[in-house]
């Protein structure tokens, strides 16, 4: 059954981005962290979202796997269904920035078009942040066992191994995770976000 977009009229809401604004202290907007398996990502982005909130900073996290045993347990990964993927976590992200939150996303949305399509859908407020490592690094930490079973074939479409990577060419930061500690890529995230999206109470 296909939906007939005539019979649709969208609500407006009565809360302007400044009221938003002035309720929370801060612009919304969306982090939206891409690199490979074992990047730093995850823990980046539930450090960082920590990090923001002791500061008095209103924000969420949508991560990748979390997402995946929810609002898209229907899609596997191939190369259509993770730019589907991609495509639902961009229109979710661009909710909460327009609600006047830092949404934070840790996807590997490996497709260049398709983080495209979310900084579209989320306009101004999208940051791209590449956490970079390369195939090495990630596959020596391997931490789910994961690159070790698309070695061994036991998963299809793995990206770095058998499905690829387009890492961003124009990012707003870059995370050098794989060259740095923990603790220094985070500080200098938290630092990149405190300059780009300022308290304003």
């Amino acid at each position: 059954m296909s939906l007939d977009f005539r019979n649709l009229t969208a609500t407006a809401h009565a809360l302007t981005a400044a009221d938003r604004r002035a309720h929370y202290g801060h612009d919304g907007a969306v982090l939206w962290l891409t690199g490979l398996s074992a990047s730093g990502k995850s823990s980046l982005a539930m450090a960082l979202e920590q990090a923001l909130t002791r500061l008095g900073y209103s924000c969420y996290v949508l991560d990748g796997d979390n997402i995946r045993s929810g609002l898209n347990a229907n899609l596997g990964f191939s190369a259509e269904d993770r730019s589907e993927n991609v495509r639902r976590v961009g229109e979710v992200a661009a909710l909460f920035a327009d609600a006047g939150l830092i949404c934070i996303t840790a996807f590997i949305s490996p497709y260049s078009a398709d983080r495209a399509r979310a900084r579209a859908r989320c306009k101004q407020a999208f940051h791209e942040i590449h956490i970079a490592a390369d195939l090495a690094t990630c596959e020596a930490r391997d931490p789910k066992g994961l690159y070790r079973k698309a070695r061994l074939g036991e998963i299809d479409d793995f990206t770095g191994i058998s499905a690829p990577y387009e890492a961003p060419e124009h990012a707003e930061y870059v995370v050098a995770s794989g060259a740095e500690p923990f603790d220094e890529s985070l500080e200098k995230l938290l630092a990149y976000v405190k300059a780009a999206l300022p308290l304003g109470r």
